[in-house]
């Protein structure tokens, strides 16, 4: 499968958290939609929930998926109330779902109500978004603080806070992908010149961000999560 940086950073780290699962645990994949985490958790009891309502023919707003296909799901229903008992799971995963929630910080909580004492929640969400999934899209993003603040209220206790990309690698990414936005949203594209210029302006971006000093704190991809819900 072809992914783009920010996806492939995304699935190394999820890949490597639910490694480190002890085998046997009762694993909630919350917001799961296509499953794409689900061969990872062969080791673990996987449970996929999701509301399963996305069609991307629907709407055509914003960045849409070409094909969407749910696979049998353990549990549809809105992730603010999910039909399980308090505790009931070990581990929760909840990737780059937050922003299409009209209230995260509600399913914050519920996702803390479900895991056990000691339980770990592996969470993902962009920090700077485009429109997509619509018309379920409500957070263009979040920053550390959102989650400092609301995991801390919910119970949580943040152990792992990886920063995926920085400025100068979202600046890329976007240049990379302005000449199908100019080509959808205006009566133009970009020309050879346009090309070389994008190409020249990408290239020192990549020279910035092998010299980064912080920057991610102005921008990023997103941001990985491992908290682990306190007595």
């Amino acid at each position: 499968m072809n992914r783009g940086r920010n996806e492939q950073n995304r699935y190394e780290w999820v890949k490597t958290q639910l490694s480190q699962l002890p085998s046997g645990q009762r694993l909630l994949d919350a917001g799961a939609g296509e499953q794409q985490y689900r061969n990872l958790c062969s080791h673990l009891r996987y449970v996929s929930q999701d509301f399963a309502q996305y069609k991307p023919e629907s709407d055509p707003t914003g960045l849409q998926m070409q094909t969407w296909n749910y696979p049998a799901l353990d549990i549809v229903c809105d992730i603010i109330s999910i039909p399980e008992k308090d505790g009931s799971f070990d581990a929760v995963l909840c990737t780059e779902v937050l922003e299409h929630i009209p209230d995260p910080v509600k399913a914050i909580h519920e996702l803390s109500r479900l895991l056990r004492t000691g339980g770990t929640m592996l969470l993902t969400a962009p920090f700077c978004s485009l429109t997509h999934f619509a018309p379920f899209h409500f957070s263009t993003g979040f920053n550390r603080f959102f989650y400092e603040h609301h995991l801390k209220e919910a119970g949580f206790e943040i152990t792992e806070l990886q920063i995926n990309g920085n400025y100068f690698a979202w600046l890329d990414q976007e240049l990379g992908r302005l000449p199908e936005i100019m080509s959808k949203y205006s009566d133009q594209s970009p020309g050879r010149i346009d090309y070389q210029a994008i190409s020249r302006v990408r290239k020192m971006l990549n020279i910035a961000e092998a010299k980064d000093k912080g920057s991610e704190e102005l921008l990023s991809f997103g941001i990985h999560i491992r908290a682990v819900k306190s007595a």
